[in-house]
């Protein structure tokens, strides 16, 4: 059962005069909004649909704005369709947040081997329980965090975490690697 709710965002007389007084951005600022009230209220009416967009379309409006000069609107979702499975965002989260890796290091040049890794390791596992800390409050919020979402939350950061626990064992597989070959040099 789907109930649509309709948000009437034309100008009344009274305030068309103002509309050329109203930024471009504004304006967008304000159909964005009720984009995202309208968004909220059909999850709100509809269990059926997936909360986790409305998360990641609130999430990446500011991203949005700022590629909007360079890419046109909506960019990010231009650029690509998003799997919202809890194995296609685990798969993001683990791939976007481990790709730092190498930057870090090179940032903390003091820290060597396990020391690094461990550092990395602590600081986007901050991050990442953060987020899903967030997700959680909005989704309650919503009164939507329940039955299939809230295991599919919990599948998501179960599968999060293999992928942090594969990352670091790569990683230290690589190193054992790399300081056999050296020593053999």
């Amino acid at each position: 059962m789907s109930n649509s709710i309709s948000v009437n965002t034309r100008a009344t007389p009274a305030t068309a005069s103002n509309d050329t007084a109203i930024s471009a951005s504004t304006r967008a600022k304000m159909q964005l909004n009720v984009s995202i009230l309208q968004e909220s209220a059909s999850v709100s009416l509809n269990s059926e649909n997936d909360p986790l967009a409305l998360v990641y379309k609130s999430a990446i409006t500011s991203i949005n704005e700022q590629l909007e000069a360079d890419f046109g609107p909506d960019a990010i979702q231009n650029a690509a369709g998003q799997d919202n499975s809890p194995e296609g965002t685990a798969g993001r989260i683990v791939s976007l947040s481990t790709a730092f890796f190498s930057a870090f290091q090179q940032q903390h040049s003091e820290l060597e081997g396990d020391d690094a890794l461990n550092r990395f390791m602590d600081t986007i596992k901050g991050g990442i329980e953060k987020g899903f800390k967030e997700a959680r409050d909005i989704l309650q919020g919503l009164k939507v965090l329940g039955g299939d979402i809230a295991s599919n939350i919990d599948k998501t950061y179960e599968l999060v975490q293999k992928g942090l626990d594969a990352f670091v064992s790569n990683q230290r597989q690589a190193s054992s690697t790399d300081e056999s070959q050296s020593g053999q040099a």
